[in-house]
């Protein structure tokens, strides 16, 4: 009997113990401790990446959804950065906001920011991945390739750009790494190219609070001016969302997994078109109106699915913040090969997104173009006019010397 009424005791304190345990807290977003040159390259990323969508934002006006992956545009050119020397170093450095960070710093801190991206939030899949393809033919100084390999984990392959086999090769590889979101990159390769820098980033995450589809309605959808544009899918919900408002605009946050990751969706108040609001934008006002968040409690949100495609050449944009030289042939890449004159022809960029109850799909590609401004070409061919010497090895004699305008064989 005393055994009975022991082991009752035992067990109701053992309920009551079990009782007053909290329930267990779901993870928060894991903090990213980054030294100052890793905080320094992220605040000038993010100075670059405001002013490089005002340069694609504004000139295309309201005609079509945009989309850029700032992060994806700076590690190509930081990679194309490495082979860049002289004047063409210091256009690249004032672009991208790199003055006062050594190329060592610079390296180095894109490699601590790539591995803590990757690893920050287990219900996020993040990946990105880096690759430099070249021509077969074509010397590449050792250092260049190693410092890319080692800071960047560049993948580097040299290819028969001849083989009109090598575009669906690197092709391939672009989508691949973008899980066939972003399923091509390249058109052709000219005679001229010589590199291909690539980056690729995928992005996969879920809602921290999902959105039910059964509540997702077809609703009207206006232009700036008020007008009736569309019927759109209308996602909702109502949960306890960061938000802020000012003269320009109300903004909400969603986050994806645990909250390292979120979605600021900024909806321009009356009055304000998205254009206006972008040529506000800068890195320190975006820090003060990211700080303005708050709090709202069972606050109802209204959002559009949505899901598109984009792709932009950025050679005139960058041209315009000031990197032209590295387009022209006054372009200094003698850090990826001293011989030739080299320049970059092209820098391509495509994303892809899609916004939906569950959560949000994402990928970006750039790759940037190398290519020969002038230097041997893969062949020779003597079609215009031209001028022959005839000499000596050892002693350098001129024999003879000559000019063909026109050429001619005896009948």
């Amino acid at each position: 009997m005393k055994a009975k009424i022991l082991f009752l005791l035992v067990l109701v304190i053992a309920l009551l113990f079990g009782s007053c345990q909290k329930e267990p807290v779901a993870p928060g977003p894991k903090p990213i401790e980054l030294d100052q040159k890793s905080k320094s390259l992220l605040e000038s990323d993010n100075a670059f990446a405001f002013e490089i969508f005002r340069e694609i934002v504004v000139p295309e006006k309201n005609s079509k959804n945009i989309m850029i992956s700032p992060l994806s545009i700076s590690l190509a050119l930081a990679m194309t950065y490495n082979g860049a020397d002289g004047e063409t170093r210091e256009a690249m450095e004032n672009v991208l906001h790199l003055q006062g960070l050594s190329t060592d710093d610079i390296n180095k801190s894109y490699q601590s920011l790539i591995n803590a991206f990757l690893s920050v939030d287990p219900k996020v899949i993040m990946e990105i991945a880096n690759s430099i393809w070249y021509r077969d033919d074509f010397s590449v100084e050792d250092n260049f390739l190693n410092i890319n390999k080692t800071y960047y984990d560049a993948e580097v392959t040299e290819l028969n750009f001849s083989d009109p086999a090598s575009v669906d090769i690197i092709n391939q590889w672009v989508s691949d790494k973008t899980h066939e979101k972003i399923d091509k990159i390249i058109e052709v390769i000219n005679p001229l190219d010589i590199m291909f820098l690539i980056n690729a980033i995928y992005f996969k995450g879920t809602w921290k609070y999902e959105f039910d589809k059964n509540d997702t309605q077809e609703s009207p959808f206006y232009d700036e001016t008020g007008d009736f544009l569309k019927n759109a899918q209308m996602m909702t919900l109502e949960g306890d969302l960061n938000y802020t408002y000012n003269d320009l605009f109300q903004a909400i946050e969603l986050p994806y997994g645990q909250g390292n990751y979120s979605m600021i969706i900024m909806l321009p108040q009356s009055g304000v078109s998205v254009d206006s609001l972008v040529n506000n934008m800068d890195d320190n006002i975006w820090k003060t109106w990211m700080n303005g968040l708050y709090k709202r409690t069972n606050f109802r949100i209204f959002i559009p699915k949505f899901k598109f495609e984009y792709e932009k050449e950025l050679k005139d944009a960058l041209c315009q913040l000031g990197m032209g030289i590295a387009f022209s042939d006054l372009a200094d890449f003698s850090k990826i090969n001293p011989y030739y004159d080299l320049l970059i022809s092209s820098v391509k960029h495509k994303t892809f997104i899609d916004v939906n109850e569950e959560g949000t799909e994402a990928a970006a590609v750039t790759v940037v173009t190398v290519a020969t401004s002038a230097g041997p070409s893969s062949e020779f061919r003597a079609d215009h006019p031209f001028i022959f010497i005839i000499k000596e090895k050892y002693t350098g004699a001129i024999m003879f010397m000559g000019k063909i305008a026109v050429p001619e064989t005896e009948s």
